[in-house]
């Protein structure tokens, strides 16, 4: 039988006049694996804050097992700024000792990319006072992982990692022993770890077995049964049930529960996006030409991110971009953005960038610029306009959107100055979105977002017509929202990815493995370098791009081709005789397209 680790008995917490907790009673135990979710403001840090003894409870009372070793990240860390890193990770360790632990040289690959810390001018004895706050939460969190925990409480813990990063982290969590309790609204990152999830809403929290995904089936059935009158939230639970269900490939191994009741559920739920539609209206609000870059190359001080870049961005395609840090992902978003706020005007290092003439480009950088901290939320949406048309007949007014958003009636008169990190960056969003843009680049829009505003966000950009390029280390969001994913892999290369991130990591860990043997030395490079692979002239390569292009046009027609094959079996499902034709057809497809996808993995390397 595990061995409880924390018991909170009837815990009550007050703010000022609103009760965050109120009564609320949890265990933790040896082996779980807990998630944390709920709306930004209703108690989460607060909760976890409490479990750790970092905050004092009004009522009731939190006890640990005696001897209990815990870990904690929090959202500040107490980093010793005139310390270096190699005092705060590794303390007193000599070389050999720490270099000879396979747990130290996970930790410091899996967050740093490297034993020498790459990122770090000078490494393991860079001093922490100048760092950023993402470099110092990377090594506050190393610190954590490297120590013996019976249980660790994590407080964002994705935060300012990326994708590569937070698919370690999830690996090396579910290989450890310690009892976890996380707060995130990286819903990948708590399908792929947590076992048990906690949802606090108002002052309650509600226990659910399983995953996020799990959660999402049970929830929707909870509140389908309680006939709530959150009505809305319901709709959109139901439209995120669909996609887990009908998206992606499934994020988790787990048993589902009560799949029958989450089937019927979904049964009359359509996709998340009728993309056919969609494309149709986008062609009419912005024409054949949204971006085109004829043999670009983008340039970062004297740093060349990107080189002979041939692409096209078209009316309603939706990329999600990824790539390692510093390749060059929010350098392109700025130059298409200086291209089309210029009208062609300003161009890149190389080459050029020809910009549609209908182009209305919103861009939501990582930085939340400052609006007047006396405006009104209301006012300072009503500032950009007053109604906004969203397409397909649907028009929301100002305080709708703002309803939609999370802020409702009596939070639309709350000062901007008064409101959290968080909910500027969904006003930040909504401005964004009442200027009517055709075009939208969105550079880490999950920042600060809890879940339920990533929900809403999704469903609104579901029925949102025009191009869109997302930037983003939440995966679920960019599967969730984009319909291709595209990568720059660190080779002054944008490469097209026809299996999505899965593929991004895998190619990131091929290029991991090539690279150590060049990492260990001239003697092992050229034992590893025996037997080269010829090199491609340039002229081959310059047609290897050229066929790669052809390809890709050709792999978007297919995926569109099997969309409409699945729709149309569906719609034929009485009609044996019909649904074997589109069957055959179908498989014919699949197989033709598999192919095709091998030959782009050839000239992805020629090129």
């Amino acid at each position: 039988m595990a061995v409880n680790l924390i018991n909170v008995e009837q815990v009550s917490k007050v703010y000022g006049t609103r009760a965050l907790l109120d009564g609320v009673s949890l265990g933790v135990s040896e082996g779980d694996r807990i998630g944390v979710v709920g709306r930004n403001g209703d108690g989460k840090t607060t909760l976890i804050r409490m479990i750790a003894k970092l905050e004092e409870a009004d009522t009731g009372r939190v006890t640990h097992s005696g001897g209990l070793r815990l870990g904690v990240l929090t959202q500040h860390d107490s980093l010793d700024p005139s310390a270096t890193i190699r005092h705060e990770v590794i303390g007193d360790l000599a070389d050999h000792e720490w270099a000879g632990s396979a747990k130290i040289r996970d930790v410091l690959t899996g967050l740093f990319g490297g034993l020498d810390l790459p990122g770090f001018a000078d490494g393991l004895d860079t001093v922490i006072a100048p760092l950023s706050g993402g470099e110092r939460r990377r090594i506050a969190l190393a610190k954590l992982l490297i120590a013996e925990q019976d249980l660790i409480v994590l407080d964002e813990p994705t935060n300012h990692l990326d994708v590569e990063g937070i698919s370690w982290l999830a690996g090396h969590l579910r290989a450890r022993r310690s009892a976890l309790v996380c707060v995130t609204h990286d819903r990948w990152f708590l399908d792929q770890v947590c076992t048990r999830m906690w949802d606090v809403q108002r002052g309650t929290v509600h226990e659910y077995e399983g995953g996020y995904s799990d959660y999402v089936f049970a929830r929707a059935e909870r509140e389908r049964i309680a006939a709530t009158e959150e009505a809305k939230r319901q709709n959109l639970m139901r439209k995120e049930l669909a996609w887990l269900r009908r998206g992606a490939p499934a994020r988790t191994a787990k048993p589902r529960y009560r799949i029958e009741a989450a089937n019927e559920l979904i049964a009359d739920v359509p996709p998340p996006r009728d993309t056919s539609e969609l494309m149709k209206f986008a062609n009419a609000r912005l024409g054949k030409t949204v971006f085109d870059l004829e043999d670009v190359t983008v340039q970062a001080g004297p740093k060349t991110l990107l080189t002979h870049l041939t692409w096209q961005l078209g009316p309603g395609d939706r990329i999600g971009l990824v790539g390692v840090n510093g390749a060059g992902k929010t350098s392109l978003l700025r130059a298409l953005a200086e291209a089309a706020r210029s009208e062609g005007e300003v161009q890149p290092a190389a080459g050029r960038i020809v910009v549609g003439k209908t182009v209305r480009l919103a861009y939501l950088s990582q930085e939340v610029h400052e609006l007047d901290p006396n405006l009104r939320v209301l006012e300072a949406v009503q500032q950009v306009r007053d109604r906004v048309d969203l397409g397909k007949g649907r028009e929301m007014t100002a305080g709708q959107l703002c309803e939609q958003f999370g802020f409702a009636k009596e939070k639309q008169w709350t000062p901007v100055g008064d409101l959290s990190g968080g909910e500027r960056r969904r006003l930040q969003i909504l401005r964004l979105l009442m200027d009517e843009p055709n075009v939208l680049f969105l550079d880490e829009p999950t920042n600060d977002l809890d879940i339920e505003t990533l929900t809403q966000l999704e469903d609104l950009l579901d029925g949102w017509p025009g191009s869109m390029i997302v930037i983003s280390h939440d995966r679920f969001f960019v599967e969730r929202t984009t319909d291709r994913v595209m990568a720059l892999l660190g080779d002054t290369s944008l490469r097209m990815l026809p299996r999505g991130i899965d593929e991004y990591l895998e190619r990131r860990q091929r290029q991991a493995e090539t690279a150590a043997p060049a990492a260990a030395g001239p003697a092992a490079a050229s034992q590893t370098a025996a037997a080269p692979a010829p090199a491609v002239s340039a002229q081959a390569a310059r047609a290897a791009k050229k066929e790669l292009q052809k390809v890709e046009r050709q792999l978007e027609k297919m995926s569109t081709r099997e969309t409409t094959l699945h729709a149309q079996i569906a719609e034929h499902a009485t009609d044996f005789e019909k649904v074997a034709k589109l069957d055959a057809e179908l498989r014919e497809l699949v197989a033709e397209r598999d192919a095709l996808e091998m030959r782009w993995l050839e000239l992805a390397e020629d090129a």
